[in-house]
């Protein structure tokens, strides 16, 4: 995914934690409302569900039967796998993105869209094909609900990773695409990628796959909802740079519109000495000389010198 990253911010558009806050606030619950106001059409959730499941047997990616009965036979596995369902979406997810934020501002801006973009493409998925998860389908299909299973230990109850009693918060039947696998992968690929130490690259491969096995063995989702929730992220990458062209206009028009009106400039003052004044018929500013000034002086002079000689003559 080589385009959601690679763009540095301008200088001086550095993204404050003060406009970042509420911009997250308002697409997440963008998100959460939407899960909740789509029309659970049951029927057709169950419908969904078991053409996929039909479709992975047909394809030979039934891997959702082994993985749940592995979890439900065996607690020291099921329980930290319902644990980890129930929590890590909402705690590793928030701490990549404020990592990039702190420790790698030239990929945040990138990384930020890229997770809103793609997050919106799968709620666009949650309208258009409600699907119900394995743990909610007939019990003859073979599925077990862990869940379920392993409530008493945990927090959440019927209603999935939602806590005990508010089940009827979440929409149970937004299971494809599998955004707890996208944003596994969006966590992923973002610390391959920026992580400098081995470790953190490692838990990018490892988290993804983890997240893969967990979401199917908890029978939360069916094998091709983690396969759409990776191609929703894909898309969302492509699609990073021109949301970021679109947003950088928006914000550039909104900028120009509300701006303040220049104040006015007041005319500039004249540079003419006599700044717009005329003088007389002969009259001089002090100490300034023209030509035709100094050639009536040398006249007057002339005029006065014979006169004082042709006084002398006169007397004689």
């Amino acid at each position: 995914m080589p385009h959601a990253t690679a763009g540095t911010p301008a200088l001086g558009h550095r993204p404050r934690w003060w406009t970042e806050l509420p911009l997250i606030a308002v697409v997440y619950g963008l998100y959460s409302a939407g899960r909740l106001l789509v029309r659970e059409d049951i029927p057709a959730a169950v419908e969904h569900g078991l053409a996929i499941l039909r479709l992975e047997k047909a394809l030979f990616l039934n891997a959702e039967h082994p993985l749940n009965r592995l979890l439900t036979a065996h607690p020291y596995l099921g329980i930290p796998a319902d644990f980890a369902y129930a929590s890590l979406h909402y705690l590793v997810t928030p701490a990549v993105l404020i990592w990039l934020f702190r420790r790698r501002a030239a990929a945040y801006r990138a990384a930020r869209t890229w997770l809103m973009t793609s997050t919106l493409i799968g709620l666009i998925g949650f309208t258009l094909v409600p699907t119900c998860p394995p743990r909610l389908l007939d019990a003859h299909h073979g599925f077990v609900d862990t869940m379920a299973q392993y409530s008493a230990f945990g927090w959440w109850g019927a209603g999935a990773s939602a806590p005990r009693g508010l089940s009827g918060m979440t929409n149970q039947y937004a299971a494809m695409p599998s955004l707890h696998v996208g944003w596994a992968v969006w966590c992923g690929v973002l610390l391959w990628r920026h992580g400098r130490h081995p470790l953190l690259r490692a838990a990018g491969i490892a988290y993804p796959l983890i997240t893969v096995l967990v979401v199917m063995g908890t029978a939360n989702h069916y094998f091709l909802d983690a396969v759409a929730g990776a191609a929703v992220m894909g898309v969302g990458a492509l699609l990073t740079r021109p949301v970021m062209r679109i947003a950088d206009r928006v914000k550039d028009r909104v900028r120009v519109v509300s701006a303040p009106a220049p104040a006015p400039v007041p005319p500039a003052r004249s540079t003419i000495v006599s700044d717009g004044c005329k003088t007389s018929a002969g009259e001089r500013i002090p100490g300034q000389r023209t030509p035709s000034a100094d050639s009536s002086d040398a006249a007057t002079g002339t005029a006065a010198e014979a006169a004082s000689d042709d006084a002398p003559a006169a007397a004689r």
